[in-house]
Order: structure tokens, then sequence, then C-alpha cells
């Protein structure tokens, strides 16, 4: 823009169109010529700039071009010089560079982060900002953040972490003209220092063991050596894939899991009476106390339901351990309820999208989601004091 900018007249506009009642920011906003003329007056410097640094290669202007530029204020037509031979890479707005905030990128990332579906966010640009954004602008935008999810997905680990909870989610993903049900591995673990931390998401077709150990691999190739105790549900050789990676961990199968895997095999009018029968089992004081309560409810129930206790004998070594654990431990112990807890939170996010389109956009949304977790989880566990002087009691030859 050759000419120079006069903000007097500038103001006297202004003025007259805040007394029609316009807006000062959007489309037809007071403020966005403004900044529409400061970038052009700063690309015009620019090109002079250019063409006088590369008279030996007699360059020289070439007219100017236009491009749609949205903006904090607005959107507006920006017109961009261009030069002779094609060497002009101007500083104020890049060639291909069509918004210049930086801010509505990183609000355009927040809002995916909150779960808003593209259209929402669209909706919400325009009446914030007055401007239009694609479906593919987001999509590119987002994708942004997915070499910073890569380093976080390989980032080293700490050697111990004395708790941790294993368990896996299912979305429906667009694959190959199908909708297809993925897992994700989830594991979430606490600290030395009492801090919850999502150690890691993988992406499976379906949950099993042999994943798992997939898994459980990668965490030993990121630096995880020892774990106190794990928490998980009863799928088939899980405890054992564990254990293999970890020989010393101890397994504690969920109890919660149990009671539920239960209950499938009891009839509606026996269940409230079956389920407080085995509620006396993990509820007891010690084994002993337990393992007799166990043959209690056996003698009760047993002819009726022998399902039931084939299940709790196959897994009795891995439920008992909760007996082991003072009473603050075992609250948290005895059940997988602090990561699907976390897992209800990702779902908050994730719960607008019917079917994610790849495997990277669940994974864009749900890491967003972590984040916020991790923001929100900043302290200690609560009661980590008494549970911490416990593992203290319990794993002293183990604690570096």
């Amino acid at each position: 823009m050759s000419e120079q900018f006069d903000f007097e007249s500038f103001s006297k506009s202004a003025i007259e169109k805040l007394k029609q009642g316009k807006p000062l920011t959007g489309t037809d906003g007071v403020f966005t010529p403004l900044l529409k003329m400061i970038l052009e007056a700063s690309l015009d410097s620019e090109i002079k700039d250019h063409v006088q640094e590369t008279k030996p290669q007699k360059n020289r202007r070439n007219g100017k071009g236009t491009k749609t530029i949205t903006s904090g204020l607005g959107t507006f037509e920006l017109e961009t010089p261009r030069d002779r031979n094609g060497s002009f890479e101007p500083q104020t707005v890049p060639k291909r560079q069509v918004s210049i905030s930086s801010d509505i990128d990183k609000k355009i990332i927040g809002l995916y982060g909150l779960g808003m579906s593209y259209s929402d966010i669209q909706n919400h640009l325009k009446e914030m900002y007055d401007f239009e954004v694609s479906d593919g602008t987001i999509s590119s935008i987002t994708d942004r953040i997915l070499p910073e999810i890569k380093e976080w997905q390989n980032r080293p680990l700490e050697s111990v972490y004395p708790l941790i909870w294993l368990d896996a989610m299912h979305y429906k993903v667009r694959d190959e003209g199908q909708v297809k049900s993925k897992a994700i591995y989830s594991i979430l673990g606490v600290t030395i220092e009492g801090q919850k931390e999502v150690l890691g998401i993988y992406f499976g077709n379906s949950e099993s063991s042999s994943f798992w150990r997939q898994v459980l691999n990668d965490l030993q190739n990121r630096g995880l050596e020892d774990v106190f105790i794990a928490c998980i549900d009863n799928l088939s050789g899980f405890g054992d894939a564990i254990e293999d990676y970890y020989p010393k961990t101890e397994v504690q199968l969920c109890l919660v899991h149990q009671m539920r895997n239960s209950a499938k095999y009891v009839t509606h009018t026996d269940l409230r009476e079956v389920m407080k029968d085995l509620k006396v089992v993990y509820q007891a004081p010690s084994e002993q106390k337990g393992l007799e309560a166990l043959e209690l409810a056996r003698e009760k129930w047993n002819k009726k339901y022998p399902a039931i206790f084939r299940s709790w004998d196959k897994n009795w070594d891995r439920l008992a351990n909760i007996y082991k654990y003072s009473p603050h431990l075992k609250r948290i112990m005895y059940t997988t309820n602090p990561i699907e807890s976390y897992h209800r939170m990702i779902r908050k996010v994730t719960k607008t999208k019917g079917a994610f389109s790849s495997e990277n956009a669940i994974l864009k949304q749900v890491y967003l989601a972590i984040m916020n977790a991790q923001t929100r989880w900043n302290g200690q566990i609560f009661h980590w004091s008494a549970i911490q002087n416990d593992l203290n009691a319990y794993f002293s030859d183990r604690i570096k």
C-alpha cells in the first residue's frame, strides 16, 4: 500500500460508523479496516526493501494478489504484493498463512479438546469472531498437536509406580468405508510422590491379553522397572501377562468386576440376597474370615448357582491380595474405579461422536482430555500420607 495512513481520517470514519451502530469487530467492524491497512502497509514496506535488495537480478514489483484473512477482529480481503521473479517471501503474513491469530488456533484446539463438534466450533467462531472456518481447516489446525502426542506417547517413565490400574475403552471408528470397534488401552498410575499420571494410551482392534503384553513391553522399554500393586479386571490371561513382565507385582483383581460377573448368573428375585452374602466376603478383615464367609455363601447358593463359586475359586489368589492392605490402601485398590472414573472424564468429551473418522481423530481428543485431567489432578491423591506409610512398610526394599 503506497499511500500514507491517515489516522485522523480513519478516526472520523470510525466515529461515524459507531454512531451508525456498526460493531467494533467482525467483517463490517470499525477496527477491521485499521488492521487491514496496517498489514498492507507492512507488506508494502517489505516488497520495497526486497526489490531494492534483488536489483542485480532485475527484479521489480509485479502487481498484487488477494487472499481472505481471518483474525480476532474479523475476516477481510488482504492485498498481497508480488515480485517479478517470485522470490518475495513476506514475513508480516507468509504466503500460505490465512489466519494471523495464533489465539484463534489455540481457541479451536481448546474447543475441540472440550468435545465440541466441528459444527459447534464453526458456530462459536462465527458468533465470537465473525469468520467462517471449514472442516478441513479445523482438522488441519488440530493435527498440529500430533507430533506433541507422539512425543508424549514415547516419553520416558519413572522407574517405579507403586500403584497402577489398567483397563480399556471402546470406540467406533470409520475404517475403509465400515464402522469398526476399536479398543483404547489405558494405564493410570500413581507416582512415588502420590501424583496421578496417565502412563499411556494404545490402540487395538479388541481387548486381549496378547495385546496387553505389547503394552507392558512398551512400558518396560520406556523405563518402567517396578510396580507394587496392579489392579485389573478379570480378562483371561491379563494377570499372567503382568506377572510375566513384572514378577514382583501383586495383581489385584477388581472385586467390583467379580461381583458384577457373579450377578450375571443370578435371577432377579435372588440378586439382592446373593450380593449381600458375597459382599461379606470381600469386606472381611482377613483372608481367613473371607474364606469362611465364602464357604457360608457356597453352602447357601452353590446348588442353585455353582458358576459363581467356580469363578471365585479360580480367581481367589488374586482377589485375596486385598486382605494384605490397610484400610486407606484397600479403599483405592479393591476396584478399578480410579481408571473407570478417568474413562468417564474422557467419555464426557467424546460422547458427541457417533463414530470417529480415524484413529488420529480419537487420539487428538483423548490426549487433550488427558491434559485437562492432569491439570485437575494437580496434587497428591487423597490420604496419600497414610497410603505412603503402608507402602513403605510393605515394599520398603523396593522404594527408590
